[in-house]
């Protein structure tokens, strides 16, 4: 979650949700210098949020759709747990 927390990230992330793009597209699409764009997409790359795929000199970054649902599902989990039961009303004494 952590990872997809900042903006330029998720920016990142929705753009590769569409299509797998190599780094001069996500620099033309973000705005975002090569250089913090390279540091972001490392961060993302070993969080396991996105995967590589050389082509030539470029390299392609395609999205992990699994890595989000399960993330997904994990926070639908605690969701339900908090609903079932009742945490909101439940409060431990100090």
């Amino acid at each position: 979650m952590k990872v997809l927390a900042d903006p330029l990230r998720m920016r990142i992330v929705t753009l590769l949700a569409r299509e797998t793009l190599c780094t001069t597209h996500l620099t033309a699409e973000t705005g975002a210098r090569q250089t913090n764009l390279s540091n972001h997409l490392r961060l993302l790359r070993e969080a396991g949020v996105v995967e590589t795929e050389p082509c030539g000199r470029f390299t392609y970054y395609r999205l992990r759709p699994e890595v989000l649902e399960s993330l997904s599902a994990g926070l639908a989990d605690l969701a339900a747990t908090a609903r079932a039961t009742g945490a909101a009303q439940n409060r431990r004494p100090c």
